[in-house]
C-alpha cells in the first residue's frame, strides 16, 4: 500500500485524479486499492513557546534572556489535531511499503510536512518519497510521482527551513521581549498607549526600517531649483529644440556658477548665459544615426508579477499571491512561489504542449490573435538559446507561465482572477514575439564651444510591443527624428532663440505594496561593502512565498499603513517610535545588509555549503552578543 501526504484537501483530489483513483472518501483521506491520500490543512505541528519548557518563562523578565532551547519542543496545534491523528495513524500501518511527502514544493511546504513526519513516528519499514511538481496539470503530477526520489535527497532543504524557523523564532521572542522589557513604557507614554509590546522580527524589523528611513529622506529633503537652458534651431516650418550641458569646451567648464553639468544656480546666471550666445554660429558637430533592438521582457516570478498587479489593478502582494495560487491550484498556470524569471531547458524544449493548449482551449481573441500571427507569420519557439533559458537561474521551480490546461475553470473566475491570468499570459507569450525595432538619432549642435544636444527615436517595429502595448512611441517623436535626419554632420543651422526652463531636485518616491516586494527582493544591491554585496549576491530579504505576509503584518500591528487607493505605504507613529528605539539599541536589525547575509545563509545550508551547526551557533553568538550589550548583569 502507498500513502500520500498532500499540503490540503483540493490537491489531494487533483492527485487523486491524476492517479485515477475510485473516489472513495473516508474520514480525512481517500482509500483505493493500492494508494491512500491524505493532506494536511497548513501547519498542523508548532514550536513550543518558552513556557512549555518552564512555566516561569511565560512572564517577560531580563534574568530569563537569552531563551535558547537546547533541545526544541514541538507541539500540534489543538484546532488541527484530528487531522493530525488521522495521518499519524495511517503513516503507522503496517500496510504501509510507501510514503509520499507531495507536500507545496518549497522550503515552506517541506517544513510542514517534515514536522508532521518527525511527530507522526510513520512506519519504520516504509520508504520515504519526496513527490516535486511545477504544476497541477496531470501529466506533471503523474510525473512527480513517477520520478519522486528519496526523501533524504531533500534533507538539506528541511535543515534550512528548521534554522529558518528557529532563527525567526529566537530572533522574534528574544528580541520583542528585551525592547519591550527596557523601553516599552517610554513608547507608550510617546505614543499616548496605556501599554505597548515591541514586536521585532528578523525580516519584519528590516521592512519597517526601509519605510521609515525613506519617510525620513522625503520629510527632510529639500528642493534646490535650478535653470537649463535650451535652444530652438531650425526655422518656423521645422524646427527642433536642444538642451545645453557643459563639455570641456565651453566657458564654463568647472563653474561654481552651475548646479549641475546641466544647469545654473540662478536664473541671473542663466540668462546672462543666453546673452553670450546672440549671433553666434550654430554648427552640427555631432549626428549619429542608429538602429536599435528592445527583446521582450523577462518572464514573471512572484516579486514581479506582484509588482506589476499593485501598478495595474492597485491590489496588495499577498491578494496577488492568493490570486495565483488559485490559478495554480486550478491548473491554469504553473508554481507561483519562485524567484526564477527564466525557464529551464527541459521545460523549453516542451512549450508547444503550452501553446497548443492555449490555442486550442482558450477561447479569448485577443490571445487568439497573437497566438495565429505567431504561427502564420512562423516566430520561432525554440526558446533554448536565448534569454529566457538559464539552467542556472532557476533553485526550486522556474519563472510562471500558463500551462494551456485547466481553461475549463477559466470562465468561472471572477474578472480581476481572469485579468491577472491574462497579464500572465500575455508576457509569456511575448518572448516568442520578435525584438522591438526603433530608428534613433543623436545629434549635437556646436555653438562656438557650447554644446546642445537633442535626440529622436521611433519604433519601427513593434514586435513584442503587440502583444504587451505599453511602450509604443508617439507620433511627436516621429516628427523630431524625421527633422533631425535630415540634418547633416557640419551644416551651419539657424537660431530661433534660447530660454531658460526652470528645474528642481525630486525627493525619492515612497514605496508601494509591490515595490516594496521587489525592493525586498533586491535588497542586497543596497549594501554599500561592495566586497559583501558580491557575496550574498542574489540573496533579498524574506522569500517569495512570505514576503506579501511581512508586508501585511507590519500593517495589522499598525506600524505600517497602506493607501487602499494608491498601495502608497506610509510608517505610522508608533512605527517610527518603535523603528527608533531598535535603531538606537539594535540598529543593525534595520539593516538589509544583516537579514540578507542571514538568507545567504540559509541558502547555503539548503545545497551544503555550510553544515546546519555552523549557522546555529552564528545565530547564537548575535543574540547573546545583543543581549549582553544591553542587558547589565
Amino acid at each position: 500500500m502507498k500513502l500520500l501526504i498532500a499540503e490540503k484537501p483540493s490537491v489531494a483530489m487533483e492527485f487523486a485524479k491524476a492517479l485515477k483513483l475510485n473516489m472513495n472518501r473516508k474520514n480525512g483521506y481517500i482509500e483505493d486499492k493500492d494508494w491512500i491520500i491524505t493532506w494536511c490543512v497548513g501547519h498542523l505541528v508548532t514550536m513550543s513557546y518558552p513556557e512549555a519548557y518552564d512555566e516561569n518563562l511565560k512572564f517577560w523578565r531580563l534574568d530569563t534572556l537569552p531563551f535558547i532551547p537546547e533541545e526544541w519542543k514541538y507541539e500540534i496545534i489543538p484546532a488541527v489535531a484530528n487531522q493530525f491523528n488521522i495521518i499519524q495513524k495511517l503513516m503507522q500501518r503496517e500496510d504501509i511499503e510507501e510514503i509520499y511527502n507531495a507536500g507545496d514544493s518549497g522550503r515552506e511546504g517541506e517544513y510542514i510536512q517534515r514536522l508532521v513526519f518527525m511527530m507522526a513516528n510513520p512506519n519504520p519499514n516504509a520508504k520515504m518519497k519526496r513527490v516535486w511538481i511545477d504544476s497541477q496539470t496531470e501529466d506533471e503530477i503523474q510525473r512527480g510521482i513517477r520520478e519522486a526520489e528519496d526523501m533524504s535527497k531533500y534533507d538539506s532543504l528541511s535543515d534550512s527551513a528548521y534554522l529558518r524557523a528557529k532563527e525567526d523564532y529566537l530572533i522574534g521572542i528574544n528580541f520583542s521581549r528585551l525592547l519591550s522589557i527596557i523601553f516599552g513604557r517610554r513608547i507608550a507614554k510617546d505614543i499616548n498607549e496605556e501599554k505597548v509590546s515591541i514586536s521585532v522580527g528578523r525580516v519584519m524589523t528590516c521592512v519597517l526600517g526601509m519605510v521609515v528611513s525613506r519617510e525620513r529622506e522625503i520629510r527632510n529633503f529639500v528642493k534646490t531649483k535650478y535653470y537649463k537652458i535650451l535652444g530652438n534651431f531650425g526655422d518656423d516650418s521645422s524646427s527642433f529644440k536642444g538642451e545645453w550641458k557643459v563639455s570641456e569646451t565651453s566657458k564654463l567648464f568647472n563653474s561654481n556658477l552651475l548646479y549641475n553639468d546641466s544647469g545654473f544656480k540662478s536664473e541671473e546666471h542663466a540668462k546672462k548665459f543666453i546673452i553670450s550666445l546672440k549671433d553666434k554660429k550654430a554648427v552640427v558637430s555631432d549626428l549619429k544615426k542608429s538602429k536599435q533592438k528592445e527583446n521582450a521582457p523577462l518572464l514573471f516570478n512572484l516579486a514581479e508579477i506582484q509588482n506589476e498587479c499593485t501598478k495595474v489593478f492597485k491590489i496588495k502582494p499577498d491578494e496577488t499571491l492568493e490570486i495565483i495560487q488559485e490559478l495554480y491550484e486550478k491548473k491554469l498556470v504553473t508554481y507561483p512561489r519562485t524567484d526564477a524569471r527564466v525557464l529551464s531547458t527541459a521545460i523549453a524544449k516542451e512549450i508547444g504542449k503550452n501553446l497548443n493548449g492555449l490555442y486550442k482551449n482558450f477561447k479569448d481573441e485577443e490571445i487568439n490573435g497573437y497566438i495565429s500571427k505567431m504561427i502564420n507569420e512562423k516566430y520561432s519557439t525554440n526558446l533554448v538559446k536565448t534569454k529566457y533559458v538559464n539552467d542556472s537561474k532557476i533553485t526550486d521551480h522556474y519563472a510562471i507561465i500558463p500551462t494551456g490546461q485547466g481553461l475549463e475553470n477559466y470562465d468561472k473566475l471572477p474578472e480581476l482572477k481572469k485579468d491577472v491570468y491574462k497579464l500572465i499570459v500575455k508576457r509569456f507569450i511575448a518572448i516568442f514575439y520578435p525584438p522591438a525595432e526603433y530608428n534613433k538619432v543623436n545629434l549635437s549642435v556646436d555653438v562656438e564651444g557650447e554644446i546642445f544636444n537633442s535626440s529622436g527615436k521611433v519604433c519601427t517595429k513593434q514586435g513584442f510591443l503587440e502583444v504587451l502595448k505599453n511602450r509604443i512611441k508617439t507620433d511627436e517623436e516621429d516628427d523630431n527624428l524625421s527633422i533631425l535626419s535630415a540634418l547633416k554632420k557640419g551644416q551651419e543651422i539657424s537660431v530661433l532663440n534660447y530660454e531658460t526652463k526652470d528645474s528642481e531636485t525630486s525627493p525619492p518616491s515612497r514605496y508601494n505594496s509591490g515595490g516594496m516586494v521587489l525592493a525586498m527582493e533586491n535588497a542586497g544591491k543596497l549594501i554599500e561593502d561592495e566586497e559583501l554585496r558580491e557575496q550574498i549576491k542574489g540573496a533579498g530579504i524574506g522569500t517569495s512565498a512570505t514576503r506579501g505576509e511581512i508586508i501585511k503584518k507590519l500593517e495589522r500591528i499598525k506600524y505600517i499603513e497602506i493607501n487602499p487607493k494608491t498601495q502608497i505605504i506610509t510608517p505610522t507613529i508608533k512605527g517610527e517610535a518603535i523603528y527608533d528605539i531598535v535603531n538606537k539599541s539594535i540598529p543593525d536589525m534595520l539593516n538589509p545588509e544583516l537579514t540578507a547575509s542571514w538568507e545567504k545563509g540559509l541558502d547555503m545550508v539548503a545545497k551544503k555549503e555550510i553544515k546546519p551547526e555552523i549557522f546555529m551557533e552564528k545565530l547564537k553568538k548575535y543574540i547573546n552578543s545583543k543581549i549582553d550589550k544591553l542587558v547589565v548583569k
